[in-house]
Parts: C-alpha cells; sequence; structure tokens
C-alpha cells in the first residue's frame, strides 16, 4: 500500500520527490551553507591502559561506564538486504561467521546481547531484565528472518522479546517531474527505500514509546555481517552516558580519500541553530573541505597519517529520550532522504532507469537537528580497526581483484572471519598469553584472500565480553600458530595452557572450572581450498575454502558444579 505505508501518503512522497528532483537537476550543493569541523568525539583503545589526553577517558572507564547502563537498553538489528554482493541469494543473517563455531551472524548477534543481560542480572541482582531485540527485514528477507529464528528457539530469546518489523517499498519515478514509473497499466513499480526507513517504523509499531514507557534508556543500532562491532557498543554506551550524547556513532580512524562517511561537523555559516554533527558521504566531503580554510580537501593529518575526520562504521547508540521526542515530530521518524538518478543526457530531465527517494540510517541527525536544534548533542566513539571493523560485504572474486589492485580490506567472508581470529589472538596477548599476533605481511593467500595462518581463537560472548573478563579468565599459557581454541562459559578460567592442536571448552550456567596447566597435542584443524569448477552449496563457494577438522579435544560441561581440569584433561568434580 503505497499510500498508507508512507507518512502523508503517496501525494507528500511525490511532493518531496519533485523538490528533490529538482534540486538535482539545478545541480544544488546541500553543504554550500556549511562549514566542516571535526566534532567532539571519544578515541579508545583497547591495548592501551591511559585515558586519550584530549578527551579524557580510558577504555576500561567507558566499558566499565557503558555496563551501569546496559540493563536499560534495546537493540534493533537492520536487515533487509539479501547476500547477492555476497554470491549468496539467502538472508546474511543466516551466514557462518566462523568455521570454528559455525555460528550465524544472527546468532553471534543475540549471544552477545544475551551476555549483556546476564551481565545486568548480576550487576543489579534483577533477573527480570531482559534486553529486547528488533529485527528490520524486507519482502526480501522477512520469510527467511522468522524461519530462521523459528528452526533455532529465537536463539534463546523469549517469545516477545524479539520483534521484526518489515519495511516498505516507494514508487519508482520515471523522470524529472516524478512521474510514477509503472510495471503495467495497474501496477506502480517499486523500489527500496533504504534502511533510513528504521526509524519511521519503530515509531509506527509504537516500539519506542514503549521502551521510553519501561525506562529504557539508550537503543543501539547495528548492521547486519560486521561481528566485529559488538564489541564496541558497552564502551561506546559508556561514553554516551558519561557525555550525555543523544546520539554516538561508532567510528573507524579514517585514510585520507578513502571511500567511506566520515563523521563531521557542519557549522551553519548564518544560523547556528541550524548547525549539526552528521555523517559526510566521501564524495562530498572533498568538495566540502576544498571549498573552506586551505582549500587542501580531503588530506591526511601529518601527525597520525588519517584523515582528521573519523570514518562511520555506521553503528549507532541513541538516547532514548531524545529519539522519543525527535520521532514524535511532524516527519514522524522519516529521515530527510536524498535522490540519485542517472540521466540519460545534459538535459537531466530523463533517467536511464527508474530513480526512488532513498534514505539512511545514520542521517537521522537531520531530525534531531529539526526538533531540538543547538540543544542536540551528537558525537561519536572511535575505535582501532581491528576491534570492531570487519564487514562481510563483497563477493570472493570482487575481494580478489580488490586484492590484486593493492587492497586491504576485500570485504569477503573470508577476510571477516580471519580479522575475528586475529582481535581474538590480540586480546589473549594483551591478557598475558604467550600467542603470535598475525601482521599484515604475515597473512597467508588462501582462496586469493589475504587471511591469517593462525591461531584461530573464538572467544564466544558466554565466555567475556569484557577486557575484565578476559583478563580475569585467562592467566599465562602458550598457543602455536596452528592451533584452534573455543572457549565458552561464564564461570570458566583457563590458566597455564599449553596448546598445540584444537581444543573446544563449553560450560553450562553455575559450572565453575578452573583448567589448569592444561596440555594439549592433536592433529588439530586445517582450511582446504576448494577445487576449481567444484559443485558446493553457495554458502561454502563464497569462502573459497572448507575447514579439515582433523583431531580435536572437547570439554563439555552442563551439570552445575565445581570443577577442576589438569595436563591430562581429565574432568574432576571438586564440590
Amino acid at each position: 500500500d503505497l499510500d498508507g505505508s508512507y507518512p502523508g501518503g503517496l501525494p507528500a512522497y511525490l511532493s518531496k520527490a519533485k523538490t528533490l528532483l529538482q534540486e538535482s537537476a539545478d545541480g544544488s550543493n546541500p553543504f554550500a551553507e556549511f562549514e566542516a569541523s571535526v566534532p567532539e568525539g571519544e578515541s579508545l583503545s583497547y591495548e592501551d591502559p591511559n585515558a586519550d589526553s584530549h578527551t579524557g577517558m580510558s577504555f576500561t572507564e567507558a566499558e566499565t561506564a557503558g555496563l551501569t547502563g546496559i540493563g536499560d537498553t534495546a537493540f534493533v538489528l537492520v536487515a533487509g538486504g539479501l547476500g547477492e554482493r555476497l554470491g549468496y541469494s539467502g538472508i546474511k543473517l543466516s551466514l557462518e561467521t566462523n568455521l570454528l563455531t559455525n555460528k550465524s551472524y544472527l546468532e553471534v548477534y543475540a549471544k552477545y546481547i544475551q551476555a549483556m543481560q546476564r551481565m545486568a542480572h548480576i550487576a543489579t541482582g534483577k533477573d527480570h531484565i531482559r534486553i529486547p531485540l528488533v529485527i528490520m527485514t524486507s519482502g526480501d528477507t522477512d520469510p527467511a528472518t522468522r524461519k530462521l529464528l523459528q528452526d533455532n528457539a529465537n536463539f534463546g530469546f523469549d517469545d516477545d522479546q524479539v520483534s521484526i518489523v518489515k519495511q516498505d517499498k516507494v514508487a519508482a519515478l520515471s523522470n524529472g517531474n516524478a512521474g510514477l514509473s509503472m510495471k503495467s497499466q495497474w501496477e506502480v513499480e517499486t523500489k527500496p527505500h533504504g534502511h533510513g526507513d528504521v526509524h519511521h517504523l519503530l515509531y509506527r509499531e509504537g516500539y519506542v514509546d514503549k521502551w521510553a514507557a519501561e525506562g529504557r534508556k539508550h537503543v543501539v543500532f547495528l548492521q547486519d555481517t560486521n561481528a566485529l562491532v559488538i564489541n564496541s557498543v558497552l564502551p561506546t554506551l559508556g561514553v554516551s552516558i558519561a557525555k550525555g550524547f543523544h546520539m554516538n556513532s561508532i567510528c573507524i580512524p579514517r585514510l585520507a580519500g578513502e571511500a567511506a562517511g566520515a563523521i563531521a561537523r557542519l557549522e551553519h555559516k548564518t544560523d547556528p541553530e541550524k548547525s549539526l554533527v552528521i555523517n559526510v558521504e566521501y564524495n562530498q566531503l572533498d568538495p566540502l573541505l576544498s571549498s573552506q580554510g586551505d582549500c587542501n580537501g580531503d588530506v591526511p593529518d601529518p601527525s597520525t597519517g588519517y584523515s582528521p575526520y573519523p570514518g562511520n562504521a555506521n553503528n549507532l547508540v541513541i538516547e532514548m529520550g531524545a529519539y522519543a521526542k525527535t520521532l514524535a515530530g511532524e516527519d514522524q521518524g522519516v529521515v530527510i532522504e536524498f535522490v540519485n538518478p542517472k540521466y540519460k543526457d545534459d538535459t537531466r530531465t530523463e533517467f536511464k532507469k527508474p530513480t526512488r527517494l532513498e534514505c539512511m540510517m545514520q542521517d537521522i541527525p537531520k531530525l534531531f537537528q529539526k526538533e531540538m536544534g543547538s540543544e542536540a548533542n551528537i558525537g561519536f566513539t572511535m575505535f582501532d580497526r581491528w576491534f570492531t571493523f570487519s564487514p562481510a560485504k563483497n563477493s570472493l572474486d570482487a575481494g580478489v581483484e580488490d586484492v590484486s589492485k593493492g587492497g586491504k580490506a576485500p570485504g569477503t567472508m573470508s577476510s571477516a572471519e580471519s580479522d575475528k581470529y586475529v582481535q581474538n589472538q590480540r586480546k589473549l596477548k594483551f591478557a598475558g598469553v604467550d600467542v603470535d599476533v598475525t601482521k599484515d605481511d604475515e597473512l597467508v593467500p588462501v582462496a586469493g584472500i589475504p587471511v591469517t595462518p593462525g591461531p584461530r581463537i573464538i572467544l564466544c560472548p558466554g565466555f567475556a565480553i569484557t577486557q575484565r573478563e578476559v583478563m580475569q579468565k585467562i592467566e599465562g599459557g602458550k598457543i602455536t600458530k596452528r592451533s584452534s581454541l573455543v572457549l565458552e562459559g561464564e564461570s570458566l578460567k583457563v590458566k597455564n595452557l599449553d596448546l598445540d592442536g584444537a581444543l573446544v571448552i563449553r560450560t553450562g550456567h553455575d559450572c565453575n572450572v578452573t583448567v589448569d596447566g592444561l596440555v594439549v597435542r592433536n592433529g588439530g584443524y586445517a582450511t582446504e581450498e576448494l577445487p576449481e569448477g567444484g559443485d558446493v552449496p553457495e554458502e561454502v563457494a563464497i569462502r573459497g575454502y572448507t575447514m579439515r577438522k582433523d583431531e580435536v579435544m572437547e570439554i563439555i560441561i552442563n551439570e552445575p558444579g565445581t570443577y577442576h581440569v589438569g595436563a591430562d584433561g581429565e574432568v574432576n568434580r571438586v564440590d
């Protein structure tokens, strides 16, 4: 229902379209009245115990502050797209994040949220705390997302704890006068509107009012295939609490000229009330910076080698009060749209193919500015790339082509998996384990994509989601490069592990397990490239390899109690 699904109906949509199409035809510069500067934000490093000299918080302080507010959050997962760009016809949430545990993206996100919920229970003594999750789907992804949840018992969520909102499509436009593109005499062609729909859907379906009434303080927005970013939620929430940010964007260091959006403060030249902090796309940032100051454009800061403008990882933490107030405004959460037609000729009236209005989740600051003016407090929290950013978005072939041209971030399933292992190598190294951390020049090509030779390490959410947990639960030990390790269990401690092979330890709730001095020697796991022309499922082909699991030691303990595991791997109950 094109009329019923859009606030103001089809007439309002077409009216906006005519205005935006005219501005596009005229070549209007949306930033002509603004000057850019670096906004207020926080820069946190997992491996640096000291507070940032400029902004004043350490990683540990931010993570600790985040723990105080995690029980009052709600999570939203934006998942309206299929995996076609990855070479996969199914939903991206169903893809396996790694081949050690074979857990899907949706399961990883679910288990992290549940681990945060468990920490809120422990911190407050309130076992009734539940953190809700809303997933935004589309017509393409909705049935498969529901089936994935149903087939896996909601991945541990209660039935009323996880919800789905489905975004609608909008009318396609055939020309510069906002004429409707028709599939037939009686049917209007439609196109996706963009992930910015999530804000209006949350408002329309009553979730924001419900959460505000429940006393929830923040909403966390996640994208579908960046498994690393979940590590950043607690410290980003902590920064939001400490600095009173109404919106906080998770960011990474950005190379000057990189094809990635940047967070910038846009100062209006004549009306301070119109100033705002917002994502600026890379193709708009350089012209904007070239028109102000020294006119050098998008260039690096000589002291860091990076752009002074943080790169947008497009995951957000938004304060509930300001969010509810903003969505209650006249736009009802429909973020300011844009149009990007491909013109047939210089008359800029006819299109090569139909276009539509689009919107992006990260453009919500435009509504904050409209409803709150200069009171809107919007910032960012920046983390190292290895800690927070490695999305799976490109096909294996596209990744191989990127690497052949000197690219360092192919964005494939295999590079995302490898980066997860490297992230955990660094966490264990920081905790004092004797373990190699793969450097860029030590990556080895597998199916044309540079990946870590090992060790492959997965620290499950049920084992540790904070730096403090890792430091408390890991003591000493050494892990060889060819090894594979999976740890899961909230009351599991591992001391002086000597691993050369594959080891999986999983313990249940109320299982207090200490593994001390365990020695593991076995055949372990190894990757195997797929033979050319092999007939394999899509989800296998997009990686280019499989995991051959030759030999593994598994320690599985589910019965509540206190246990000790020594050098020989024997499980001894000691209570």
